[in-house]
């Protein structure tokens, strides 16, 4: 930016000092020896004035002309003794150098110089000479060595009443203090400045002071203050003819509109300024002048028109050998051939700057140009380059106290580590960036480090913290004027809304994002923000409306050259076709993509695109071409590390291989998608954004599958593991982040001929991935260097060959008679009967229930559209399954039958409960009577999760009256060892006064206290001793350290299910405060036997899901360390919360009986009971607050509703 005028100012000193330094006059001499000074000094006043004139001329050649006649003139003034003018030379020198870029050599003659302007006390010229030392170490980026100087040039201007060098110097430290980031000081310096300009009448130093102050305001986001400095200063410089200081001034108004996104306007007074410095000679400024028109038509897309701009400039800065100035300039076109995506030109220009900055000891520049390259190499996927030009510029910042540049390269090692998935490093790259851009006023840079750290949450499914980090990013960009950085945080904070499913709220922002993207002429991020307004629309099922925005984007995404954003905009609205059955519309736009993804070598697009032409060739019958499809696809996934988008891949190359009536290979890919989801576990931040919108349903529909096919083939006990495995899926697609274990790790185990079979399609990829890799080594070097050799492009050739026929390899390979052999050996009629005998040991599920040595059996029901399969697994003989032809949907209403009879004491629960029993327990009486069943270990599925499977009703009992009841959440996550109950010690605490209201995750919610609750604890500490009570105020988050000092924790107290955002659900405490699901998360305990959930909803309404957030919780507190939990599943009556507790507790203290016996024990109890309760409700958690206060019906303790929905969770046993 042209700002800072301290080389114009340097400049007109020098020319003073040239202009009004007195030719020394001859001494009294003999007549000889005076008629030879007298030619010596003739001599070297001509050689001096001959230099001047060629000094004057401004070019690279003359300043070299100059040179060779000052260094002719400079002995002669020696020898004639000639103080002042042997300094005088020694300045000019040093200047002249200066300009040419050879700092050193300045130094050297600016030194000579300096003794011997004070030796004969010239304080006016040793003031010139400190300030243009100054100017040297300033341009190397020296700038305590500059203030020194200048600071000792300033009083001695002082003191010979040189105001006009006084303000230069002034001027001169304010610019200093300007780049160190010290914008208050520079302001001052800069205001001391201007009343004397003022007051010795120089208009051209007021102007360029002005444009120095507007400067400062422009950085500080002030633009409209700096536009009235900048106007102020326009009309002095016109009024004294200064056609040079006026152009600077043009140019920086437009560089104000420029920043604002106001292109047009900046390049009118772009345009202004060029014929004022061609007019007046001033090719620097000219050259300045091209280089800021360039910069605009960049930015507007208009690259071409740059590089012409650019290339004017360059011959310029080089004529007037301004080597600062020329490395700019090649860099900036170096930048226009990296967004062409021509890589190696770049570079080229990149690595012609290098050396010209470091020449010239510009190490700001050079640390610049270092960060350009690394910048080149990250975009080439070269990440270890790429850090080690970062880690050269760090230290070249550092050095010259460079803080915006030292702030800029933390950013991008930043960018490098997130790309490479080291979020962590990251983050702590931009927190050490983050306070450098606040120290330097530098808050557009500020801005961009807020969005890339909140860009790192967003990627780390932290939402909130990622919005957090955005609303901070904004009001920066707003504030400094920067549009394209406040439209590009406004769609940031689009994509977060997007995700989270509050697509209204992603509208909004998309929906201001775009026209300040038009105002500034982003066409590019115009492009992105209407493709993601498309991609809205489509969720939204708008399908036209989508189309509509992302037939506007495409134009203008090949209108830039983004042809990667044109493949991903052709795909999205081949999606929007296929979505409508229009599917060879879908299968044009498809295959338009494809060739622009190989283009650009977009490996992971070229695959998801593979895949998307798959399923429309499957929609339309035509499986096999389908399965080539996804053949392609799969071993690009691979390749690009995409494992989410290879589960997805694998999912549909065996759903096709069923359909073609292969199911024992249909079960192999389907094994290895579930295997590779395992190794996942919810990290899907690798798969494209239009396969993220299915993925948790993709993944739950392919276990399922699996499940299916498994049991259709009569392979029960891997069918079981498969159920367990979807179950901790469920869990970690509700919570986020559920790791599993090393038991759930190991995944599906595969058969020996699986394996075998496995053995082989696994080297078909790993060839296919070689043949990848090869060719985008080529296709990387193609963009390196433009164009291959001869030799390359024949292998190049070689290689699409191959990958062509690597799906017939893999169809010929899956027809061999080897693998139809192996297949043989999987089928129900032909296999061997010891083939599944090594799975009971490998699971280990047998095993279990021998240890607990309670007569414990686990029951497995599976629900699928059409039938319920349930799964019995005894500690003594193989696992069975019993089919039971009811529908999902029959199914599901008539446990909502049963829940609404279970809430309402007038409704009769028995039939449905009845009904129930017929479909999950029924079948299973007999294996239930031959193992002696007296504990049932029950991981029920979808919305079975709803309803107590004590509850059930035989006829003439309740289940609970013949089975104890455990639930778990899935087998491989549950600690099956037994241990003595321990001497119990509870805490109990309970909200029992008051009332609170708040907001939480933009849900609103109200809740009062329970007095039955400080009922229901006095009572256990009367029970139960000792226990530790806590009531209102008290219970608060200071006992957290506290818990795991107990056996027991009982909290009576309200929670809630947070829709949406299930991690944010809470269990509030006495004092107000809340503690939820995200900070249990981080609790770990050693000594918690038990935790008892006694908390307040208001129902589920006719919000049912699959039931996984009833064991959300449990889960989470197991994982906490707590053995077991109890919650319940629907608002329990306040009287029967207390008998039942206490009835519990009593069972439990005695030591004799396991958890679920005690609870077993207090349930039968209340059974038999005739006690009418108090109806105050009390209950566990809701899904969703619901206003409205619940009846108060009496009735008796006996009815379900009072004794059922407390289940024990874990282990209990």
């Amino acid at each position: 930016m042209l700002k800072s005028l301290n080389l114009a100012t340097l400049l007109l000193l020098l020319a003073s000092g040239v202009s009004i330094l007195p030719i020394s006059q001859p001494g009294i001499v003999p007549p000889v020896q005076a008629q030879t000074n007298e030619t010596k000094k003739a001599e070297a006043e001509r050689l001096f004035n001959e230099g001047m004139q060629l000094f004057q001329q401004g070019t690279a050649e003359s300043y070299q002309q100059a040179i060779i006649k000052w260094e002719q003139a400079l002995p002669l003034w020696r020898n004639l003794g000639d103080k002042a003018q042997e300094a005088l030379i020694n300045l000019a020198l040093g200047r002249v150098y200066d300009l040419l870029g050879f700092k050193p050599k300045a130094l050297e003659y600016y030194n000579q110089a300096l003794p011997i302007y004070r030796e004969i006390k010239d304080r006016a010229g040793e003031a010139r000479l400190l300030n243009n030392i100054g100017a040297v170490y300033d341009a190397l980026g020296e700038k305590q060595k500059a203030l020194d100087y200048y600071q000792q040039a300033l009083p001695l201007s002082r003191a010979v009443g040189d105001r006009e060098g006084e303000a230069a110097t002034l001027n001169n430290i304010g610019g200093v203090y300007n780049a160190l980031g010290e914008k208050q000081k520079a302001l001052d310096y800069y205001q001391q400045a201007l009343p004397l300009s003022r007051a010795v009448g120089n208009r051209a130093g007021e102007a360029r002071l002005l444009n120095n102050i507007g400067g400062v305001y422009d950085d500080l986001g002030e633009k409209q203050k700096a536009l009235d400095y900048f106007q102020q200063a326009l009309p002095l410089s016109r009024a004294v003819g200064n056609r040079a200081v006026e152009a600077v001034t043009l140019n920086n108004i437009g560089l104000v509109y420029d920043a604002l996104g106001e292109k047009q306007k900046a390049l009118d007074y772009y345009q202004q300024a060029l014929p004022l410095s061609r007019a007046v000679g001033d090719r620097a400024g000219e050259a300045t002048t091209l280089n800021n028109i360039g910069r605009v038509y960049s930015a507007l897309g208009e690259k071409q028109k740059a590089l012409d701009y650019y290339q004017q400039a360059l011959p310029l800065r080089r004529a007037v050998g301004d080597r600062s100035g020329e490395a700019r300039l090649l860099n900036n076109i170096g930048a226009v051939y990296d967004a062409l995506g021509e890589k190696q030109k770049a570079l080229d220009y990149y690595q012609q700057a290098l050396p010209l900055s470091r020449a010239v000891g510009d190490r700001s520049g050079e640390a610049a140009t270092l960060n350009n390259i690394g910048a080149v190499y990250n975009a080439l996927g070269e990440k270890q380059k790429a850090l080690d030009y970062y880690q050269q510029a760090l230290p070249l910042s550092r050095a010259v106290g460079d803080r915006a540049g030292e702030a800029t390269t933390l950013s991008n090692i930043g960018l490098v580590y997130d790309a490479l998935g080291e979020k962590q490093k990251a983050l702590d790259y931009y927190q050490q960036a983050l306070p450098l851009s606040r120290a330097v006023g530098d808050r557009a840079g500020e801005a961009t480090t807020l969005s890339n750290i909140g860009l790192v949450y967003d990627a780390l499914g932290e939402k909130q913290k990622a919005l957090d980090y955005y609303q901070q990013a904004l009001p920066l960009s707003r504030a400094v004027g920067d549009r394209a950085g406040e439209a590009t945080t406004l769609n940031n904070i689009g994509l977060v809304y997007d995700a989270l499913g509050e697509k209204q709220k992603a509208l909004d922002y998309y929906q201001q994002a775009l026209p300040l993207r038009r105002a500034v002429g982003d066409r590019e991020g115009e492009a992105v923000t209407l493709n993601n307004i498309g991609g809205v629309y489509s969720d939204l099922g708008e399908k036209q409306k989508a189309l509509d925005y992302y037939q506007q984007a495409l134009p203008l995404r090949r209108a830039v050259g983004d042809r990667e954003g044109e493949a991903v905009t052709l795909n999205n609205i081949g999606l929007v076709y296929d979505a409508l059955g229009e599917k060879q519309k879908a299968l044009d736009y498809y295959q338009q993509a494809l060739p622009l993804r190989r283009a650009v070598g977009d490996r992971g697009g070229e695959a998801t695109t593979l895949n998307n032409i798959g399923a429309v060739y499957n929609a339309l019958g035509e499986k096999q071409k389908a399965l080539d499809y996804f053949q392609q696809a799969l071993p690009l996934l691979r390749a690009v590390g995409n494992r989410a988008g290879e589960a997805v891949t694998l999912d549909n190359i065996g759903y096709l291989l069923q359909q073609q009536n292969q199911p024992q290979l249909g079960i192999i890919f389907y094994k290895q998608s579930v295997n590779v989801y395992e190794t996942l576990r919810g990290d899907i931040k690798g798969l494209p954004k239009e396969l993220q919108q299915t993925y948790t349903e993709t993944v739950a529909d392919t276990y399922r599958r699996l499940a299916d096919l498994l049991l259709q083939q009569d392979r029960i006990l891997e069918a079981q593991r498969v159920l367990d495995l979807l179950k901790v899926q469920e869990l970690d697609d509700y919570l986020r982040g559920v790791r599993g274990n090393t038991n759930t790790e190991q995944g599906v185990p595969k058969l020996p001929p699986e394996q075998k079979i496995d053995e082989g399609i696994e080297a078909i990829l790993n060839k296919a991935v070689e043949i990848g890799q090869e060719i985008s080594r080529l296709q990387e070097r193609q963009k390196l260097n433009g164009k291959l050799t001869p030799s390359e492009e024949q292998r190049l050739a070689q290689l699409w060959k191959q990958q062509e026929q690597i799906v017939a390899e893999f169809n010929k390979f899956i027809e061999s008679p080897e693998v139809l052999a192996l297949i043989n050996q999987l089928k129900p009629q032909t296999r061997s009967a010891d083939l599944l005998n090594n799975l009971d040991n490998l699971i280990g599920l047998s095993d279990n229930l021998k240890k607990l040595q309670q007569n414990a059996v686990l029951i497995y029901p599976i629900i699928f559209d059409d039938r319920l399969e349930i799964i019995l697994t005894t500690a003594d003989s193989p696992p069975v399954r019993h089919t039971v032809k009811v529908s999902k949907k029959e199914l599901n209403e008539t446990i909502r039958a049963f829940r609404e009879a279970l809430q309402n004491p007038s409704l009769d629960a028995k039939k449905p409960a009845q009904q129930l029993y017929e479909w999950l327990i029924k079948p299973l009486e007999n294996d239930l009577k031959t193992a002696d069943a007296k504990t049932i270990i029950y991981a029920p599925d979808g919305q079975l999760r709803y309803i107590p499977l004590a509850a059930l009703y035989d006829g003439k009992q309740w289940l609970i009256e013949r089975y104890r009841v455990n639930n778990i959440t899935a087998a491989s996550l549950t600690d099956f060892n037994t241990k003595p109950e321990p001497k119990m010690q509870i805490l109990a605490a309970a909200f029992v006064k008051g009332s609170y209201q708040f907001r939480h995750e933009g849900q609103d919610f109200r809740f009062n206290g329970l007095p039955f609750a400080g009922i229901e604890v006095d009572k256990l500490a009367q029970t139960v001793s000792p226990t530790t009570k806590y009531f209102d105020k008290d219970f608060n988050q200071t006992i957290i350290p506290l818990l795991d000092s107990y056996t027991v924790v009982h909290f009576a107290t309200h929670a809630a299910f947070v829709v949406g955002t299930p991690e944010q659900s809470f269990v509030l405490f006495g004092d107000g405060t809340v503690v939820t699901l995200q900070t249990m998360k981080n609790w770990r305990f050693k000594n918690i036997d038990l935790i008892v959930l006694s908390a307040c909803e208001t129902g589920l309404g006719g919000n049912y899901g699959t039931g996984i957030e009833i064991l959300g919780l449990g889960y989470r507190l197991q994982t906490a360390g707590a053995r077991a939990v109890i919650a319940s599943l629907w608002s329990v009556d306040d009287g029967g919360t207390q008998a039942l507790m206490n009835a519990f507790y009593a069972a439990l203290r005695t030591g004799k009986l396991s958890k679920a016996a005690a609870l077993q024990q207090a349930q039968i109890a209340l059974i038999t009971s005739n006690n009418p309760t108090n109806e105050q409700r009390r209950g566990s958690i809701r899904i969703e607050p619901i206003e409205g206060v619940p009846s108060d019906v009496a009735n008796r303790l006996s009815h379900p509703r009072y004794w059922a929905p407390f289940i024990l969770i874990g282990n209990g046993l």
